[in-house]
């Protein structure tokens, strides 16, 4: 497996990441057994960069990993989240940013993974209560305690990102990005790469659309959060799935399948950007894995823009509620 730097303090991981919430929440039935077998042929694989939260499942996204890693944790790139505040039924509350409460999550997280640090701490949402440099102010003293490594945001601004950073440096940002999610473009990866930080792009298959899979929202679970979601909703899901076709018949003339194909394109966005798909199977993982190898050529590239273009998904990739979250 290629490596990857986050930031400009040090922080190598592999190209590709394993994001763990599907494995607990979201997309469907969990099965545990399975999950820490894909945790495991993960780091088989050379995947060291794992990615949870609190408040997956809630709480319980963490204890899985923490088991799967359990007396493997120098193999590890351990990322963790807070900031989406959840109670144990489930229920949100908010977003939380207060000092407070960043120090008693990463109690709560160390416990929970049976870690005694974090590698990449990263505030999940911004609260618009708090000022950002009161939130980086007590996430540095984390630092300075050797509880956590290195800092991130997710889903920031590019002025909060530039905020945060003067307060503590930060190693990533991670956002949602993908062939049907390009919003990263209109200005927070030029942001990053003027400060030194690294991307982290999370739903890089679109919610499982890219891979070619879905063909129904039939197929869905009835907790599956895509029956909620307006790119899979009504004439949305059709006009995405005929975008779907156009890149499988690309990723057929290349000879690799679609989840491939799309996972190639954002790691040739730069060498400072890293997928971290999410998946709760083996077979799906060892598929992810294997984008690592395929090149894109400059043709390969332009057809792909033809058939995907910025902007091309129908629908907004959150309900209204959890939009007005992201990029604050």
């Amino acid at each position: 497996m290629q490596r990857r730097t986050l930031g400009s303090h040090g922080l190598e991981v592999s190209a590709i990441g394993l994001g763990c919430m599907g494995m607990s929440q979201s997309y469907g039935p969990a099965d545990e057994e399975e999950a820490v077998a894909t945790v495991h042929r993960a780091l088989e694989l050379g995947v060291d960069f794992l990615d949870t939260a609190d408040m997956y499942g809630p709480f319980v996204n963490e204890r899985l990993v923490g088991r799967a890693i359990a007396g493997r944790r120098d193999e590890v790139v351990l990322a963790t989240k807070f900031g989406n505040e959840r109670r144990p039924d489930g229920t949100f509350v908010g977003v939380n940013g207060r000092p407070e409460y960043v120090r008693a999550c990463i109690e709560g997280s160390l416990e929970r993974l049976g870690v005694d640090h974090v590698d990449l701490y990263y505030q999940h949402r911004v609260d618009t209560a708090v000022p950002v440099e009161e939130t980086w102010g007590a996430m540095g003293e984390l630092v300075a305690e050797g509880k956590v490594r290195h800092l991130g945001i997710s889903e920031a601004a590019p002025e909060t990102i530039r905020r945060a950073h003067a307060t503590h440096p930060m190693a990533a940002v991670q956002s949602e990005y993908s062939l049907f999610t390009r919003d990263p473009e209109d200005g927070v990866l030029e942001t990053v790469r003027r400060l030194g930080v690294g991307f982290v792009a999370y739903s890089p298959l679109g919610r499982g659309f890219l891979s070619g899979t879905v063909t129904s929202p039939d197929q869905f679970a009835p907790d599956d959060f895509r029956r909620h979601s307006p790119r899979f909703s009504g004439e949305n899901f059709g006009k995405n799935l005929a975008v779907v076709e156009q890149v499988r018949r690309l990723a057929e003339a290349k000879g690799v399948t679609p989840s491939q194909l799309a996972l190639a394109w954002v790691l040739a966005q730069g060498e400072d950007v890293v997928p971290i798909p999410g998946t709760k199977r083996r077979t799906y993982l060892e598929e992810n894995v294997a984008a690592a190898d395929v090149e894109l050529t400059a043709e390969d590239l332009a057809s792909i823009e033809v058939v995907a273009p910025r902007g091309v998904a129908a629908g907004e990739r959150y309900p209204a509620e959890h939009m007005s979250r992201v990029n604050v």
